[in-house]
Parts: C-alpha cells; structure tokens; sequence
C-alpha cells in the first residue's frame, strides 16, 4: 500500500512540475491548413449527443418502470421525468455553444 501511495505521490510531483515545460513562448506557427478545432469539435458534439441519448433512454426507461409499479406517482415520476430529460438536453446544448464559442 505505501508503495502505491508513493507511486501516487511521484506522479503527482511529476505532473506539476512538467507544467512549466509546455509554457512555450514565441511566435505562433504559421496556418497549418487544418482546422483541428473544428473537427475535434465534431467528436465532440458527436460524443456528448450519444452520450446523452444513453442518458435519457435510462430516464425514460426508469420512468416506464415507476409508472407501472406505482400508478398512483404518475405526477411526481412526470415531473422528474421532464426535469432529468431537460438538463440532460442542457449539457448538450452547453456543448453546442462551447463548441460555437471556440470554432468561431
């Protein structure tokens, strides 16, 4: 155990002290050509939309199921079905805009 909280310990150490390493200054590299930002963006967006269709299909699954077990709830087990539906919808679209933000 001692030696993984070393372990641990080190690499933490190392990652700080790296830090100033990628602190680079000078002039900026001529235009490569490619636009990284825009397609690493794309994964981005494509990740955070499958991701939360993952998310809402268990919501929506979940919901189905309390309705069935308990019908008298349907009000309480609505509202946080629509609720969890809507910040998850949130996190995409917050994807979206951050995308928007650093493409543009």
């Amino acid at each position: 155990m001692r030696k993984v909280v070393m372990l641990i310990l080190m690499l933490t150490v190392c990652s700080v002290l790296a830090v100033p390493a990628f602190a680079q200054g000078g002039e900026a590299p001529a235009h490569s050509g490619t636009n990284w930002v825009a397609i690493t963006s794309g994964f981005a967006m494509a990740f955070a939309v499958g991701l939360a269709a993952l998310g809402q299909s268990k919501v929506a699954a979940s919901a189905c199921e309390g309705f069935a077990r308990n019908p008298a709830a349907r009000p309480a087990i609505q509202l946080g079905l629509i609720l969890g539906l809507a910040f998850i919808e949130s996190l995409v679209l917050f994807t979206l805009v951050i995308i928007f933000v650093k493409v543009a």
